[in-house]
């Protein structure tokens, strides 16, 4: 077994629960991609196994702590048994679930999502991929999935030294090989291909959020509603909803959703259709977000509901800076945009912008804007995405629930 060893004073975050050690930290020893490795102190002390990733900032990543562990295909079953019965005990009101959640499942680098009898995995380090084969043997028995399908596209694999992969790396026998699905989420249906689009074809983790979203919408008999990265339309479909239920619709009430890719909004207006909304109700714009806001408030438009769910921004710490300005002044415009007593919804799914600094953002946003609002709540992703007391790195998504005055 190859050994790397920690400069002194590094073995703490380790010797804290954390998965992560970085290039800077290690003094010598190494592995080939994705090669087990014995983490220890300068002093020789056992701190992990991990996987050995050459090419990473990020350049091993800690399987187990436990000297006495061996990481083999028993490892990855006891793993992905854990995971996925730790999500049965939530009973996720969907049938997509986010199954394994990297590091927060002593998984990392690894994303499995579950869409009814269907899997898509994401093998994001160089340890994952070397274990690919071990992993989907422990899905498909714990799950009883009947396909796994992998979307390995992301842009972090080439930090791992690791090139694009996709298609089927498991299909039961007579099982199809469409990658269109429709899933059921609260109250509405909703329809996704896995083979496109962002994540693995959709984002679960505003699971809860879009339901808030439709209770708020509901409560405050919200009557137009603008959706900025609609993606697929599921807050839109939420807002609907919520004001059928308040029976706003019968009224005259709206959705506007804006997006930026043709594909999404068409897959939003379908998903809108599905759940028998009336097209009269809704208005979709394939157009830039940000030159939008503007132009919609020269026109002079208000609305009482906005959500902002925006991508990525800030990849890691090192974007924060540039991020923080993309981020404040879409939020500026929401808050021109929003009535007074309007309810706006904003996010970020950036790792690299944490939560306090964040909320400084929108706050300047507000300033700037020459309004103050009510914080009702701050929301982060669906339980079935964990973060854990010893990775906090795990709270990438983020938001704030506010109500202008």
């Amino acid at each position: 077994m190859k050994t790397i060893q920690l400069k002194a004073g590094k073995e703490r975050s380790a010797l804290r629960g954390h998965p992560w050690v970085f290039d800077s930290a290690i003094a010598k020893g190494g592995g080939d991609a994705g090669e087990t490795v014995r983490v220890e102190s300068q002093t020789g002390q056992f701190l992990g196994w991990a996987a050995f990733s050459p090419t990473s900032r990020i350049r091993a990543r800690i399987w187990s702590f436990q000297s006495d562990e061996r990481i083999d295909a028993a490892f990855f079953e006891k793993q992905v048994a854990a995971a996925v019965a730790m999500r049965a005990r939530l009973q996720v009101p969907s049938n997509g679930v986010r199954l394994v959640h990297g590091e927060a499942d002593g998984l990392p680098g690894l994303i499995v999502d579950s869409y009814d009898d269907t899997l898509v995995a994401q093998f994001l380090s160089a340890g994952t991929e070397r274990f690919k084969a071990d992993i989907v043997k422990a899905l498909v028995l714990h799950t009883g999935a009947k396909r796994v399908f992998e979307r390995s596209d992301s842009g972090v694999r080439a930090l791992e030294g690791l090139g694009p992969v996709t298609g089927w790396l498991y299909r039961a026998d007579g099982s199809s090989d469409d990658t269109q699905i429709v899933i059921q989420e609260h109250d509405w249906s909703l329809a996704l291909d896995i083979a496109e689009g962002h994540k693995t074809g959709f984002y679960l983790d505003q699971r809860d959020s879009r339901l808030k979203f439709a209770e708020y919408a509901q409560r405050l008999n919200l009557r137009q509603v603008l959706n900025c990265y609609c993606y697929t339309g599921g807050f839109s479909v939420a807002g609907l909803s919520g004001m059928r239920q308040s029976g706003a619709l019968s009224d005259g009430a709206q959705v506007t959703s804006i997006d930026s890719s043709a594909p999404a909004i068409a897959k939003a207006q379908a998903n809108v259709t599905r759940n028998g909304f009336d097209a009269q109700r809704q208005v979709f714009m394939d157009a830039d977000v940000n030159a939008s806001l503007r132009a919609l408030h020269k026109e002079g438009k208000q609305f009482d509901g906005i959500v902002l769910d925006p991508p990525k921004f800030a990849p890691s710490a090192a974007h924060a800076e540039r991020a923080a300005r993309a981020y404040k002044d879409i939020n500026r415009w929401a808050f021109k945009l929003l009535a007074p007593g309007g309810v706006l919804f904003t996010y970020s799914c950036s790792g690299g912008i944490p939560p306090e600094l964040f909320h400084k953002i929108v706050a300047s946003a507000g300033t700037d804007a020459g309004v103050d609002a009510y914080i009702l709540e701050r929301v982060q992703a669906a339980p079935d995405h964990p973060m854990t007391v010893n990775f906090p790195e795990g709270e990438y998504l983020k938001g704030l629930v506010l109500m202008k005055k």
